[in-house]
């Protein structure tokens, strides 16, 4: 099979993995819009409909391009620079990488976008990305050095609640769920494919016992180093806590003109994809020195990606959005519990349409031999992000604070990475990363604040609809590890059955030998 016939097969599985993914969301909306409880114009259905077809091609696309360019890039850096020898420049590389891919992440700017009306947005997405750099390197230490991931989370998540009371004390307890979310989002498609592969390529390279299980952990970091940043940022932030309702309206986009949308996009993606490719042709042409063959292919896989993100994040501003903020504020309307029954069963299958969520399911199905099928990854993932979302609009019906769910949540998570398998504990909290893309934070986040405008009002959208984020990223550190649980009771389990059924036996049955 010659490389073009290759390439349109690839796609064409991509393409019906995506349409798998989309479906049930899209056929969710739908379903709703024909019952009495929302009202969604039949303009604005069709434009949704039609967002949907570009959300398809735009994750197949991207799909196939991360497996082509984005995971071979990440490898080829993470092993390159490993067999050097030279931990300074692999840890430095680190922190530029982590830094640039994380200023030039989608969601981020879709988050920095939603909350300019109380901190800048350059100044946020800056402050992310030094804390995704300044993570990254502490993973590439991690890996070199087989540092245990346990104890960095534990001590870690020490520190930011440590932080968290303090911001509380000072009276800017509202910045709190900004500082969460803030992690939730830096792991969107183009930073879990680059650095999931980086670990995988410095770990493979460096080889030992538990060379898998050491290459998974970065993205769990790389989650933490962002509210880390956004907290201290906020300790010394001067400015106005009065938070602006954005403008989620449809008609608002479209009389702007959808050719605006496209071409702002393509912006955005052509400099985040420019900033990874910039430091990638440096490390070639210093060190890597790939084959022609391999940056061919390499090249004709950015090409997908870019149109992949471009169609991908302009089908989700253009219907998914405006859809999920009218979702919000019609089913609160009509009743609260309604509401959160349905965000419990949106969130079973809003991360089924999420792209790096198929990346990082068959990294670990590689990774782990299929002891950890894309199956079993897809079913933990789709549960925890359903209660996390369901949980979220109990929240913002209550209106209590975040804290009563982050801080038993990450104590029981961090308990569970005491007792199960370390690969299960490092997937998990790469999972938590993963799970909160951008369908969470474009889709999720203004169904939630559409919500809350309408159970609490506009000025307790800081306070209560902020978060979701947060809870998404939290809750699959649970379920995932749970797996693990599970497996280690099986075990015991079985070892227990087999020696009860050893003492039980009869002395006729036992043979001795002389």
């Amino acid at each position: 099979m010659n490389a073009g016939k290759f390439i349109l097969s690839s796609l064409f599985d991509k393409l019906k993995e995506s349409l798998v993914s989309v479906l049930p969301v899209s056929l969710l909306v739908i379903a709703l819009s024909l019952t009495p409880l929302v009202n969604i114009p039949l303009k604005e259905l069709n434009v949704f409909v039609i967002g949907a077809f570009l959300l398809i091609f735009g994750i197949g696309l991207f799909n196939l391009g991360a497996d082509m360019a984005m995971t071979p890039m990440g490898q080829y850096i993470g092993e390159g620079l490993t067999k050097s020898r030279k931990i300074a420049i692999l840890a430095s590389v680190g922190f530029v990488m982590g830094t640039l891919i994380t200023i030039a992440e989608p969601d981020l700017a879709v988050l920095a976008s939603q909350v300019s009306s109380i901190m800048n947005g350059k100044v946020l997405i800056a402050t992310v990305g030094i804390g995704v750099g300044l993570m990254l390197l502490l993973g590439v230490f991690k890996i070199v050095l087989h540092l245990d991931l346990t104890s960095i989370l534990l001590y870690s998540y020490m520190f930011l609640f440590c932080l968290a009371a303090i911001l509380i004390d000072k009276g800017k307890g509202s910045l709190l769920a900004l500082s969460f979310d803030s992690g939730g989002v830096t792991t969107g498609p183009i930073t879990v494919p680059f650095i999931m592969a980086i670990g995988v390529g410095i770990a493979m390279t460096i080889g030992g016992r538990g060379a898998n299980e050491n290459s998974f952990g970065l993205i769990a970091l790389c989650s933490v180093g962002p509210i880390l940043a956004v907290l201290a940022l906020s300790l010394v932030s001067k400015g106005s806590l009065s938070f602006d309702i954005p403008d989620y309206s449809m008609d608002t986009i479209l009389s702007e003109g959808i050719w605006e949308l496209f071409k702002d996009t393509m912006q955005d993606v052509a400099t985040s994809l420019f900033l990874v490719v910039f430091v990638f042709i440096i490390l070639q042409v210093v060190m890597l020195r790939l084959p022609l063959s391999k940056l061919v292919q390499i090249l004709i896989g950015l090409i997908h990606t870019f149109v992949g993100l471009v169609l991908f994040l302009s089908s989700v501003e253009l219907s998914f959005m405006p859809i999920g903020f009218s979702i919000g504020t019609q089913l609160a309307a009509q009743n609260p519990w309604i509401m959160i029954g349905f965000a419990f069963v949106l969130g079973n299958v809003v991360v089924l349409a999420e792209p790096a969520v198929q990346v990082l399911n068959k990294q670990v199905e590689e990774i782990t031999g299929g002891e950890v099928s894309r199956k079993q990854m897809m079913i933990a993932l789709s549960v925890g992000v359903g209660v996390s979302i369901g949980l979220s609009l109990l929240r913002v019906h209550l209106g209590f604070s975040l804290l009563y769910y982050l801080v038993p949540g990450y104590l029981l998570s961090l308990g569970l990475s005491f007792v199960v398998p370390k690969l299960y504990t490092a997937i998990a909290f790469d999972s938590g990363g993963v799970a909160s893309g951008p369908l969470t934070s474009s889709f999720i986040l203004p169904m939630v604040v559409g919500a809350c405008v309408t159970m609490q009002g506009a000025n307790a959208v800081l306070d209560f609809a902020f978060g979701v984020v947060a809870m998404v990223a939290m809750t699959p550190l649970i379920t995932i590890q749970s797996l693990g649980f599970k497996s280690v009771m099986s075990v015991k389990y079985r070892k227990s059955k087999a020696m009860r059924r050893i003492m039980e036996a009869d002395e006729d049955q036992i043979i001795y030998f002389e």
